[in-house]
């Protein structure tokens, strides 16, 4: 079995980066008031007190190097691909002392679930799981990984907090003293599905992948007919920097032409997404956003053929969020994901 390195040669996939690095930075973005409600998700008070503690360990140059203007082209520049490589900016894990790591691991906390931290080392594990069978080892890590704030962490003014490295995002935007957005979101993975090794069966995206392909095989066939929207896999995520809300179209089968099982799948798929990963206090809040608007008019959207080990994509989108994932590779062990909340890019609204 194959384990593709994230720079494929496949010339569909070198298009679609092509187009996210050329985005990055650019005015796609529109330059609205931050946030998209007044109340936020939740309150930002531990979450900043965690983020202040983790400053507070640095020495003057580890600071400078996780420290970015707020909103500027750093902050829209997320990237989770390989692409650009193995180094994300940023303060990474691997240049921080025992102290400054469990600093970093507590400001984790207030964000994720134990599910979410979980996963999160999972999709840093298998950098070393590739860096032994020889896949680029030597710039691979599981500790390359990098801490970046952005601005001054305030009750009162706006800044951003972001996670990032190889297969991994996660930014945080602040205003007020509320948490307003925890998208861009990603945990993509490879190899998904682990073949040997002491790491041996590890599947890191299981439910992403199983829940979406359950939805699609329930469907009856005139349904699949129309939620298929192509024949073939996209090899990529479309809604990468720069171009967040450029997959907001609603293609394939809405919810309101499901059955009552299916809308459950639908709505276990997109939590899996949305509300899992992050701690409690952002679980209920996170839970109403994504089903703020017409629930009835959600559309899953399927690419590409439904079998197993076979490439695929899909979409669920709805009035604020998009869904995506999508196999780089033939054999679907190379996947990227994408969870963007269409009303509140980057913390900022419109």
């Amino acid at each position: 079995m194959a384990i593709f390195s994230s720079n494929s040669s496949d010339p569909t996939r070198r298009r679609v980066v092509a187009g996210g690095v050329a985005l990055i930075g650019s005015a796609a973005l529109p330059r609205a008031a931050i946030g998209a409600s007044a109340a936020g998700l939740a309150s930002a008070e531990p979450f900043t007190a965690r983020v202040r503690a983790f400053l507070a360990t640095l020495e003057p140059d580890k600071r400078k190097a996780a420290s970015f203007p707020w909103n500027g082209e750093a902050w829209r520049g997320w990237n989770y691909f390989g692409f650009t490589g193995y180094v994300k900016p940023g303060l990474r894990l691997e240049q921080m002392s025992g102290v400054q790591k469990e600093a970093a691991w507590a400001v984790m906390a207030e964000l994720w679930s134990p599910a979410g931290i979980a996963k999160a080392k999972n999709v840093m594990l298998l950098q070393d799981i590739l860096s032994d069978m020889g896949n680029a080892t030597g710039k691979r890590s599981s500790e390359r990984f990098s801490l970046s704030v952005f601005g001054t962490p305030s009750d009162k003014g706006a800044w951003g907090f972001r996670f990032e490295g190889h297969h991994l995002t996660q930014s945080v935007a602040v205003n007020g003293g509320r948490i307003v957005s925890v998208t861009p979101s990603s945990f993509s993975s490879n190899p998904n599905r682990v073949p040997s090794g002491k790491h041996a069966g590890l599947n890191t995206l299981k439910g992403e992948e199983a829940l979406a392909r359950r939805l699609f095989a329930d469907l009856a066939p005139p349904l699949q007919k129309r939620a298929r929207v192509s024949d073939s896999a996209l090899r990529n995520i479309i809604s990468y920097a720069g171009a967040e809300r450029a997959n907001a179209k609603k293609v394939g089968v809405p919810v309101a032409q499901m059955t009552s099982a299916q809308r459950d799948l639908l709505w276990q798929l997109v939590e899996t997404y949305s509300v899992e990963h992050v701690h409690p206090a952002l679980g209920d809040a996170q839970r109403g956003r994504v089903r703020t608007g017409d629930r009835e008019a959600v559309h899953f959207a399927w690419h590409g053929p439904n079998v197993p080990e076979r490439e695929f994509a899909y979409r669920v989108i709805g009035d604020n969020f998009v869904i995506e994932m999508a196999s780089v590779d033939s054999e679907a062990q190379h996947l990227h994901t994408i969870y963007n909340d269409l009303g509140n890019v980057l913390g900022r609204a419109g």
